[in-house]
């Protein structure tokens, strides 16, 4: 997607909407903000033909048995960007990211099936990568947030989808064909999505309702930070006291810079993904914030380089 773009109020306000609900219709943002469904359905193309927005949807893999994994590698000078890439095209990686100077690599894996393939045999047997070490999350603090939060309270429960109701869920083979046009385009009409899972609209919407529903799928918002003024991204490794490790993660969540915080296994036991104006308020926040943490003894920080992939999906 791009990197660069300035967004105006409105269309701040519209990523905001797409954030609570990211099927909310045109008409409904509309009414929420004060314009026309024209004004925001031309918003919303614009962007999106930008490449500065995109709503996916995600399936919440921990429902079905599976594992979230943090895993680190550090590749030759010449290997990251094309091992990168090559990770962003698998269908169990959920984000990833180029580090440090470009020789290290973090993504996300969901693992319960093929994931495993991944984190140990086929990884571990690439020549060009150096190192590497995976860190199944434990407890999530805080999970992917909005950064163009300009809606009142009262806007934003306007917009609020019906509260989860999470129930068993088996998926189908219509489920998956569903989840995998999701996955590319978590607005894509019911036509579509009747298309590719060989059904009616009226199948389509129904079981797309019934997995939101159940809690199993999610919609989120894919947009670069610099197109909302925030230039310096970088992830956490820390290690905490295993007292403090709870009251550090739920402080951290409370931080505006965190957008993600997550306890793992691992030589560090807690993991944040952190995004901040410039890198002059990146060191603020690791010095005034997080440095005066009780219980943390050591913090890694790993600027990002490149978003290779910034949202996924996974399919059990």
């Amino acid at each position: 997607m791009a990197e660069s773009g300035v967004l105006d109020d409105l269309d701040r306000a519209l990523v905001h909407a797409l954030h609570i609900d990211g099927r909310a219709s045109f008409r409904q943002i509309a009414e929420v903000v004060g314009t026309s469904e024209h004004t925001i359905a031309r918003r919303y193309r614009r962007l999106r033909f930008q490449g500065l927005l995109r709503v996916v949807g995600m399936l919440d893999g921990t429902r079905f048995g599976q594992t979230s994994w943090a895993v680190r590698l550090v590749c030759t000078p010449d290997a990251a960007g094309p091992v990168a890439e090559a990770l962003a095209r698998r269908d169990d990686t959920v984000w990833v990211r180029l580090l440090s100077g470009g020789t290290e690599i973090a993504c996300g894996v969901q693992s319960g099936g093929e994931g495993d393939d991944l984190l140990l045999k086929k990884l571990p047997r690439t020549p060009r990568v150096v190192s590497m070490s995976a860190h199944a999350t434990l407890h999530m603090f805080a999970g992917w947030r909005s950064r163009a939060a300009v809606l009142s309270d009262e806007q934003a429960a306007r917009l609020r989808p019906d509260r989860v109701d999470e129930h068993e869920i088996t998926l189908g083979g219509e489920d998956r064909a569903l989840l995998r046009v999701l996955a590319r385009d978590g607005r894509a009409g019911f036509g579509e999505l009747a298309a590719a899972a060989g059904c009616s609209q009226t199948t389509a919407r129904r079981r797309l309702e019934q997995l939101r529903a159940g809690g199993a799928l999610r919609f989120d918002v894919e947009i670069p930070a610099r197109a909302l003024g925030y230039h310096a991204e970088a992830w956490l490794w820390m290690k905490v006291e295993p007292r403090a490790l709870t009251s550090v993660g739920e402080a951290m969540a409370r931080h505006a810079e965190a957008d993600v915080v997550a306890a793992t296994t691992g030589p560090t036991n807690l993991m944040a993904g952190v995004t901040c104006r410039d890198i002059q308020a990146l060191y603020r926040y690791l010095t005034e914030r997080v440095a005066t943490l009780d219980g943390v003894r050591e913090v890694e920080t790993a600027p990002v380089i490149r978003t290779v992939k910034r949202v996924g999906t996974l399919l059990p």
